[in-house]
């Protein structure tokens, strides 16, 4: 797979793979990956930046990145998600509990609970998505970056934000249209009734601005066999992105807590 940008050797150190959000890509841990001493594989996923395939489903991405890793020679590693990468991680770690030491998941969510709320979902995505292919990436952008979630990044330095929307700017109509249609929250099965399932060690991390996510996080919580919630007080949707070094200590104090020794 050519789609693996940044493949940082870590000599002995674990592996961590690292899943970007809607929009973004292996740039996005570009800096993260600093903070948290770790074997990191960074990638693009379908129909994002550098990849040259297109989405399939959430579940067929999966197993896609299950087999990479094991192809790498990574019998077992663990995985950190944000937003839609949060979802693909879930999706890893049930369909293969074996492989996931543990799971990090930033803004993300187990989708939605009913096929009513997935059928207008995927029309509302659908709609998304050929607006996308009419008007192009750069008024979509606009209106993605003017979505409440991400009101808290307007008051960042110009240089990230200007950074963040270089990272949004380099994909594909093509490509983003079709992630809508093979990964979007309404395309992919809800997995609340299977998160009791996780007996890895997983980290819920959400920001006290972002209320939609903050209260899935604290139903997940009460699921999940061994998990730990913490939010990041002032902060939106991406957290690694407003609190950069808080969530590259927080990540890395997990990992360590979790094995009793430094990565």
């Amino acid at each position: 797979m050519t789609e693996v940008n940044h493949l940082r050797s870590g000599g002995n150190r674990e592996p961590v793979l690292f899943l970007h959000g809607f929009t973004g890509s292996s740039l996005t841990w570009h800096d993260m990956t600093e903070l948290i001493p770790c074997h990191a594989v960074t990638p693009d996923i379908a129909g994002h930046a550098g990849s040259k395939r297109m989405p399939v489903s959430l579940e067929q991405e999966a197993k896609e990145w299950k087999q990479f890793m094991n192809d790498e020679g990574f019998d077992s590693f663990h995985v950190v998600g944000y937003s839609m990468g949060g979802r693909l991680a879930l999706a890893m770690a049930l369909l293969f509990p074996e492989s996931i030491c543990s799971l990090v998941l930033e803004s993300a969510s187990p989708g939605l609970k009913t096929e009513k709320e997935r059928a207008e979902r995927r029309a509302s995505d659908e709609k998304l998505a050929q607006q996308i292919e009419q008007e192009g990436m750069e008024s979509f952008i606009n209106y993605w970056e003017n979505m409440p979630m991400f009101e808290s990044q307007k008051s960042l330095p110009e240089s990230i934000r200007r950074q963040v929307r270089y990272e949004r700017m380099d994909q594909s109509e093509k490509g983003i249209a079709s992630s809508l249609r093979g990964m979007g929250t309404g395309s992919q099965s809800s997995y609340w009734h299977r998160l009791h399932e996780l007996t890895m060690p997983v980290l819920l991390l959400t920001g006290t601005l972002d209320l939609k996510f903050t209260n899935i996080a604290r139903c997940m919580k009460t699921i999940i066999p061994n998990c730990k919630w913490i939010e990041f007080d002032g902060a939106g949707h991406a957290l690694h992105v407003e609190q950069r070094e808080k969530f590259g200590t927080i990540v890395k104090t997990f990992f360590f807590d979790m094995k009793g020794r430094q990565f």
